[in-house]
């Protein structure tokens, strides 16, 4: 037996005829073609290695101007940096921004690590 619809898709009306099965298909019998099994138990270890304490450094803190992600610290504690000298690269909105010294003097402490991500007014570097 045909039976006729009348359907409507995207404001555009469309006949469809459909032929009424007489017989039911008969439904396979089957093994599942693939088994599942069970997803190991998590591990209670953390992903991430702990975060190291913050370094607190004598003198003057560059901070970072904007949150974003340290992409290099170009300097090591000890060293000598004159006025204008990049510290450290910080991406931020997907650029890239250089943290440069504000005046000459030795870094005596790095707060951060290449990778982590910093906030708004927190040090990268001291500076005396």
């Amino acid at each position: 037996m045909l039976r006729k619809f009348r359907v409507n898709i995207n404001d555009k009306e469309y006949m469809v005829e459909m032929e009424e099965l007489t017989e039911t298909p008969s439904t396979p019998q089957h093994e599942p073609i693939a088994k599942v099994a069970p997803l190991p138990k998590a591990d209670p270890k953390p992903l991430t290695p702990p975060v190291e304490p913050v370094a607190q450094g004598n003198g003057e803190a560059i901070t970072a101007p904007m949150p974003g992600n340290i992409l290099d610290i170009r300097v090591s504690v000890g060293e000598s940096v004159v006025e204008n000298q990049v510290v450290a690269v910080l991406e931020a909105m997907k650029m890239e921004n250089e943290i440069v010294a504000s005046r000459s003097g030795t870094i005596t402490a790095i707060s951060t690590t290449k990778g982590s991500t910093i906030n708004v007014g927190e040090a990268i570097v001291y500076l005396t």
